[in-house]
């Protein structure tokens, strides 16, 4: 890649800056966030390119955290409890000391935006990046309009489309995707727990792989239901809203509603490994692999990146990213999981049903952050059948 660099003919020679961040989505704009606070950036001039202007609500994060986070002054709403359903198991969880937060797409961008404003050295642009090069000491972004040179530069988009599996080698890779439509709907008279959040609800059916809802209640009369699969393929459009229409009808027991806002998202979930760096160019968000292979969460996992790169240039003036030891457990422990799914070994519904039931919640959100002990690994392995994941784990130790 480096002897790509600069060598678009005919164009004038790039415009400089100390940090450029392609893609101001959830990664791209934490990344932001965090160097405002840090004074070492102060007199760093700092490109932010995108192709939309980020004004509309496009998407939700939700997630759980024990303390404020970066993004506390806008959390949306927050539950201290989560409900689980399955044909199985049901019950409801006290996840003290975590809560479950929800942030909204447009009010992050709104917010990064406005504390931006305070910076006269951050820039931003709305352009399409179509590359970005790296070199031995600088990195370049290509996009519709300009070339753009930096010491880094920081890339949220994929360059390809996350609904196809790219080509690859390994044939024991797997590669399904997280895909849900979500409704908020409004209801004419209280209906809603708002301090109570339906985190899986497995009572629908698994013909096409696993799916389950989630119920957000934001107030008495309004709540986020979002119907998600972990499937090979896309549905065709019009069936997650006869899921949607079915199961507000029957299990939240509504014809009586209005449908406030609707919201659609894909996130890929596999085992093939992401680029973290190739020199200058430092890959975060989707595009960086901060998808959790086995559950599709990612917002903690950008929290995580982020702070680690910002921490790295104030303390070092570089940044080398590395996978640790336990990033290889926690990834070898998604390969099982996808292994089983993909294979249909056992339905995901059970898989989730009986982790649930034989660990404590606040075990089980550490696992799924990838923060759990060796000894609380193996509690949680315990609470699914051996003659399954044991077979499976070995295949995966071995590609």
């Amino acid at each position: 890649m480096a002897h790509l660099l600069f060598t678009i003919h005919h164009s004038p020679l790039p415009i400089h800056y100390h940090y450029i961040i392609a893609g101001a989505g959830c990664a791209g704009s934490s990344l932001l966030m965090r160097m405002m606070q840090e004074d070492f950036f102060r007199d760093k001039k700092i490109l932010v390119l995108d192709h939309s202007t980020k004004n509309s609500n496009d998407r939700t994060w939700c997630f759980w955290e024990k303390e404020a986070g970066l993004f506390e002054s806008i959390v949306y709403h927050r539950w201290p409890i989560l409900q689980f359903y399955s044909d199985s198991f049901s019950r409801e969880l006290s996840i003290e000391p975590y809560q479950y937060k929800m942030i909204r797409g447009i009010d992050l961008y709104d917010h990064v935006r406005r504390m931006s404003a305070q910076h006269p050295n951050i820039e931003w642009r709305n352009e399409t990046v179509k590359k970005v090069e790296t070199g031995t000491s600088h990195a370049c972004v290509f996009t519709d309009q300009h070339a753009y040179q930096a010491a880094y530069v920081f890339n949220s988009i994929p360059f390809r489309d996350v609904q196809t599996p790219p080509s690859r080698e390994n044939s024991k890779a797997y590669y399904l995707l997280q895909h849900f439509k979500g409704w908020l709907i409004e209801t004419p008279g209280d209906h809603f727990d708002a301090g109570k959040a339906t985190f899986m609800d497995f009572r629908v059916s698994q013909e096409k792989g696993v799916a389950f809802f989630y119920v957000l209640p934001v107030s008495p009369r309004k709540a986020l239901v979002e119907y998600t699969l972990f499937t090979e393929q896309l549905l065709p459009e019009e069936m997650y809203d006869v899921a949607l229409r079915e199961y507000i009808s029957s299990h939240l027991q509504l014809s009586d509603y209005s449908v406030q806002h609707t919201e659609f998202g894909v996130i890929p979930m596999t085992n093939l490994r992401f680029p973290l760096q190739e020199g200058r160019v430092v890959f975060t968000g989707i595009a960086g692999g901060q998808a959790k292979g086995s559950s599709g969460y990612a917002f903690r996992f950008i929290q995580k990146r982020t702070a680690a790169i910002v921490d790295s240039l104030v303390h070092k003036n570089s940044v080398d990213l590395r996978e640790t030891t336990a990033d290889k457990k926690f990834r070898l422990y998604d390969s099982v999981l996808l292994h089983v799914l993909h294979h249909r070994k056992m339905a995901g519904s059970e898989v989730f049903s009986r982790i649930f039931q034989h660990n404590p919640p606040q075990r089980v959100l550490r696992f799924l952050d990838n923060e759990t002990t060796l000894w609380e690994d193996l509690q949680i392995m315990r609470s699914v059948p051996t003659g399954i994941f044991l077979p499976a784990a070995i295949r995966e130790l071995g590609s």
